[in-house]
């Protein structure tokens, strides 16, 4: 094989683990910016190897990825960025390749907006011995030499990390899609006829909700009552002059599936604007989040104008 034909040859075995490794990055950075940044790094490193060395291609990748996201993690700016109470996960759009695998529940789990965030409370080699292990499926022996560490020093980091994640957690585990939706459709339409009551017992007696402010603010707005988390609903939903306005009388919002939970997406001339996610719990709703920065957005903007939606929740605003 000549050295061009090889290269090619290369190329095609670093292709065939590139959505793979992105899955992962994302899994642990919470960013899909950043984990195609990570996925260009650890390919450029793939470039300068002396690629007949590596026995394991799907290995080695795995190992550098993975610490090539630890050491985003640990960086100082990252620290900063990722700050309590200015970071939220990047949300997808379901069917983005970055959300897979997505066979089993712990897997699915492992990728939602809510163990995206819970995982921000762990340290970095704790993040990623619980997605190697929770997300990928690999044993102990694997996660050592992935990240240098001993088989006994994996089973403790990821026992730590079970433990700070179950203890946060409020799922009441998987949502039938059909019941979750019709919770979102009546938490709709009651935020936007103004029924209070109605708002606050479709949502749990500890609910919370999140605003990341358009991006305007640098704290994460929060919300911790149900009736608060009503008044601020019927401010978002109800439709008014101003934003008739401001929406150029386009506005239209659809029901979508975010990171396998039941979400609102604004769209505005095919645009995404905004994004309302949805953990159910119970029966009931036990988060919101508003995300509406532009850099949060830009890629489930993207994933939306290529997908093929179906008749919006409210056709007009």
């Amino acid at each position: 094989m000549d050295g061009t034909a090889t290269d090619r040859f290369d190329l095609s075995r670093f292709e065939a683990s590139r959505n793979r490794l992105a899955s992962l990055a994302y899994r642990l950075l919470g960013s899909a910016a950043d984990a195609e940044d990570s996925v260009q790094d650890a390919f450029l490193q793939w470039q300068a190897a002396d690629r007949k060395l590596i026995k394991v291609p799907e290995a080695w990748l795995t190992k550098v990825v993975t610490n090539l996201c630890l050491d985003r993690l640990r960086s100082a700016q990252a620290r900063r960025e990722r700050a309590v109470g200015s970071w939220l996960p990047e949300p997808l759009l379901d069917g983005d390749a970055m959300l897979g695998p997505a066979d089993t529940f712990e897997q699915r789990e492992s990728v939602s907006l809510a163990v995206l965030t819970l995982v921000e409370r762990l340290s970095p080699v704790e993040r990623a011995v619980y997605v190697l292990r929770e997300a990928f499926s690999y044993s102990h022996a694997e996660i050592a030499e992935i990240l240098d560490i001993t088989k006994p020093a994996s089973q403790q980091h990821l026992h730590r990390a079970r433990h700070r994640i179950t203890a946060a957690r409020r799922s009441g585990g998987e949502v039938d899609p059909a019941s979750a939706r019709r919770i979102v459709e009546e938490f709709l339409a009651a935020a936007s006829s103004g029924r209070t009551e109605r708002l606050v017992a479709l949502l749990t007696d500890d609910a919370t909700a999140i605003s990341d402010g358009a991006g305007l603010t640098e704290k994460l707005l929060r919300y911790d009552t149900p009736q608060r988390i009503a008044a601020i609903a019927q401010a978002g939903f109800k439709p008014t002059t101003a934003k008739r306005r401001f929406a150029d009388a386009t506005m239209r919002v659809h029901y979508a599936l975010v990171n396998g939970a039941p979400a609102t997406l604004f769209v505005v001339g095919g645009q995404v604007v905004g994004a309302v996610t949805f953990d159910i719990a119970n029966g009931k709703i036990a988060t919101v989040r508003g995300i509406a920065a532009p850099t949060r957005i830009a890629r489930l903007t993207e994933a939306w104008r290529q997908h093929e939606s179906d008749t919006p929740l409210i056709a007009q605003w």
